[in-house]
């Protein structure tokens, strides 16, 4: 199994910025990619980033490109997600992932951050 833990969210007005962090432990090393999703009250959870473990390879959807970033600190087993030029429309609970495929294809989640971006 794998176990992630979320920090960093928060409130902050709109064209603000937060970095939200997730520590990963156990099973780390079977891990093929982690990333963000988020879901906001009465909606369904949305991918935000996803990173490679091994090559740090990211992607974005066009909703957050040029204003979030995730980076990997894979000697601490580590992920980040920095978020510049917030909008309300970012507010929601923040999820961080992983995905390992062996010996099958299972996602394991944090418990979730809050991110509130006021108007």
């Amino acid at each position: 199994q794998v176990q992630l833990v979320e920090s960093g969210g928060g409130l902050v007005q709109a064209g603000g910025s937060l970095r939200l962090s997730c520590a990963a432990s156990g099973r780390t090393s079977d891990v093929l990619t982690m990333g963000w999703f988020r879901q906001a009250p009465g909606k369904e959870r949305e991918i935000v980033a996803t990173i490679t473990w091994s090559g740090g390879r990211t992607a974005y959807p066009n909703s957050v490109k040029g204003r979030f970033t995730i980076s990997r600190d894979t000697a601490k087993n580590m992920v980040h997600l920095q978020m510049n030029s917030l909008k309300p429309e970012d507010t929601a609970v923040y999820y961080c992932n992983a995905r390992i495929i062996v010996p099958t294809p299972t996602d394991y989640w944090g418990q979730g951050t809050q991110v509130t971006v006021s108007s």
